[in-house]
């Protein structure tokens, strides 16, 4: 069975698992990789949440106000064994569902094209290729998405 827990940037599993997630974005980004780490800070995550199995951590997420409506998913990671087991989707959903609570309508997202993997998930889990934004603008390997949390009305 899988725990979620939510915490913030300190905590020292999500740093870990952030080691783990640098080093394989290190091979899949090739040239690109230090353009792409300088925005994955992880000081500045106040809603960070870890996934754990068996009480050892085996995922994590994060978000951070894109903009008045908007959150950005970062620091998206499943540990590789643990990879097919719905782990991602049950990260996925709890950032979501805390940015519901906090009254966000929609998240947003980047990853790259050579993250095949991420690319299929996001599309399954319903997000939308929007325009690169921000600092992926004229990036080749980027790819965005964006998802309504709930109906702008709502």
């Amino acid at each position: 069975m899988i725990e979620i827990i939510r915490t913030d940037s300190n905590n020292k599993a999500f740093v870990s698992l952030v080691k783990e997630l640098d080093a394989y974005l290190r091979i899949t980004d090739g040239d690109e990789h230090a353009f792409y780490n300088q925005f994955n800070g992880i000081d500045v995550l106040k809603h960070v949440v870890i996934a754990y199995h068996n009480e050892q951590p085996v995922g994590c997420g994060a978000f951070k106000q894109f903009n008045h409506k908007s959150v950005e998913i970062k620091r998206m990671f499943t540990v590789l064994k643990y990879r097919g087991n719905g782990i991602a989707s049950e990260i996925l959903s709890a950032l979501e569902n805390w940015a519901l609570e906090l009254q966000y309508k929609c998240c947003v997202l980047e990853t790259g094209q050579r993250q095949t993997e991420a690319v299929a998930f996001y599309k399954k889990k319903n997000y939308s290729v929007i325009a690169n934004y921000g600092q992926y603008v004229g990036m080749d390997n980027s790819l965005c998405f964006e998802k309504k949390l709930q109906d702008e009305k709502g």
